[in-house]
């Protein structure tokens, strides 16, 4: 049994495994595909793999759709040359449920891989021609928030970008230099429409695919390095829109648990591929069984009816509400809880600490009780509903290898958004008083007593990476009792990390008697996690 053309064609062994198999003609499927292309996708990593190659894999099967799709690599061509190459462009997702079962998957709708590499003739002619065909309807990306950046965080120009921005669009060099090449390309031939679709997993990601993409329209335009009107087609809805998105699905690094289940199963050639850029892939993807994509509905070219696969096609303002929705409220918040709580409590799963009465309880409140009185509403996803999938099936998942550790990282950079939001929404109703709320400032002292980097059974452990984490040290180093405490009063002031000023807001008297008694010594966390009902 082999993830290839030619290895998938005993189709009842496979499907006597267990193994669901494409359903539809991958031979005509190819020749529309090449034929006619409508959507490529560039960033050829696991979240597309498990996600859009699936989603389209089933509008396949279902007869909804006769072409599959085009994915691109820009950074890193040794996943196209060693990975989507020797398999066909047919890999297996492995779907992980909650109940700790799996559900395995071969899927075949890619039908070509292509190196975005301008130095690779072969590939980047077949680019070009993609990108000059009237068949086009969407360019998406995952290819993460840096992806989009012009400058590193010191000012300089990105590697390769004003080489390109000087030389205009011929061989670029930078990640988004080859896309709006691309573009370039699709423009002077006929200023073809397209939606250029960001699916990161960032806020406004269309806004910041939109500024890479028009500074470099602008810097052409003013150096006189392309054809004139490029800027203008640009900026123009009507020929190149940018979407909102909002995606949320967990696609863990290939497991080598799954790996074994596959090798059980007969797979063979299933060794994983380490780039030289430090890219993991492996023939196959493993993912949590839950997922989202929210697109705004702005594609001047036509789109597929991707909406009968479980997607959602909406306005801009509720992409917006369903991104404030997950990460003020439904999601985000919990996690960090979690993982501020599993740090003191020595906790290396996110997944266990579901277990634990108290931290479950607890968890429970911040979402239902304190969270979804504020909750921004999308209309088209409910937020109890949204929880209830967070709090029962996919936290608790046993095969998401999420750590506290890992979440905890940024910390600071994620307590204004994550909570603040919600201490907003109660101060600006009359009927609700934050005097009520329990959890919330329990999450501000348990970071406070975090940043000591001591367990609760008295041991030290390290902090994980966040940029001011030095600096907030400083407030509670020299804290060693409750006559130390007017030591943190400065840090709860601060608007920038709390995102209110907490004693304005009303709470700092609540996470200062917190903090208090998680000071108490070993298990103090503990008993304060009990205290809360």
């Amino acid at each position: 049994m082999k993830l290839t053309k030619d290895g998938i064609k005993n189709t009842a062994e496979w499907e006597a495994k267990g193994y669901s198999l494409p359903k539809f003609n991958r031979q005509s499927v190819e020749e529309a595909t090449k034929k006619d292309p409508f959507w490529i996708h560039f960033g050829a990593g696991n979240i597309f793999r498990a996600f859009q190659a699936n989603v389209v894999q089933n509008l396949l099967n279902d007869g909804i759709l006769d072409r599959g799709l085009v994915v691109a690599e820009g950074y890193d061509y040794e996943i196209i040359e060693k990975m989507y190459r020797p398999h066909d462009n047919i890999g297996a997702l492995v779907t992980l449920k909650s109940s700790g079962s799996v559900e395995k998957t071969v899927v075949a709708s890619i039908m070509e891989a292509l190196a975005a590499d301008s130095e690779n003739e072969k590939d980047w002619a077949r680019l070009l021609e993609i990108f000059r065909s009237p068949s086009l309807q969407m360019v998406t990306f995952t290819i993460t928030e840096k992806g989009y950046l012009l400058k590193n965080a010191a000012g300089a120009m990105m590697p390769g970008v004003e080489d390109d921005f000087a030389a205009g669009p011929v061989l670029p060099k930078s990640y988004i230099g080859k896309v709006v090449t691309l573009l370039h390309e699709r423009y002077v031939n006929g200023e073809l429409p397209i939606a250029m679709v960001s699916m990161d997993n960032c806020s406004h990601n269309g806004d910041k695919l939109y500024a890479a993409v028009n500074e470099f329209a602008t810097e052409w335009e003013n150096r006189g390095v392309c054809k004139p009107g490029f800027l203008a087609y640009v900026n123009n809805p009507s020929k190149v829109s940018f979407p909102w998105t909002m995606i949320d699905k967990i696609t863990p690094r290939p497991d080598a648990k799954i790996e074994k289940i596959l090798a059980d199963d007969g797979i063979e050639q299933l060794e994983p591929v380490i780039t030289s850029k430090k890219t993991y892939v492996a023939p196959f993807v493993n993912a949590e069984e839950c997922q989202y994509l929210v697109i705004e509905d702005s594609f001047p070219n036509g789109r597929p009816e991707l909406e009968k696969a479980g997607l959602y096609f909406t306005d801009r303002q509720t992409v917006d509400k369903v991104e404030k929705m997950k990460v003020c409220t439904c999601l985000n918040p919990l996690h960090t809880f979690l993982a501020v709580s599993g740090c003191l409590l020595g906790y290396t799963l996110i997944a266990d600490e579901m277990k634990d009465p108290d931290l479950l309880r607890l968890v429970k409140r911040l979402g239902y009780e304190e969270g979804l009185p504020v909750v921004v509403d999308p209309g088209i996803i409910k937020p109890r509903d949204f929880i209830d999938e967070v709090v029962n099936i996919r936290i608790p998942n046993p095969f998401m290898p999420d750590t506290p550790q890992r979440i905890a990282c940024d910390t600071s950079q994620k307590l204004s958004i994550r909570f603040g939001e919600t201490i907003k929404g109660y101060l600006a109703r009359k009927d609700l008083d934050v005097k009520n709320l329990k959890v919330l400032p329990l999450v501000f002292a348990l970071w406070l007593r975090y940043l000591m980097a001591i367990d609760d059974n008295g041991k030290a452990f390290e902090l994980s990476p966040d940029p001011l984490l030095e600096e907030c040290k400083k407030y509670i180093a020299d804290v060693k009792s409750a006559a130390d405490l007017k030591a943190v009063e400065p840090l709860l002031k601060r608007k920038e990390i709390f995102g209110v000023d907490l004693y304005e807001a009303g709470l700092a008297d609540t996470v200062i008697s917190y903090f208090e008694k998680l000071l108490a010594g070993p298990g103090s966390v503990r008993s304060v996690l009990k205290e809360i009902q």
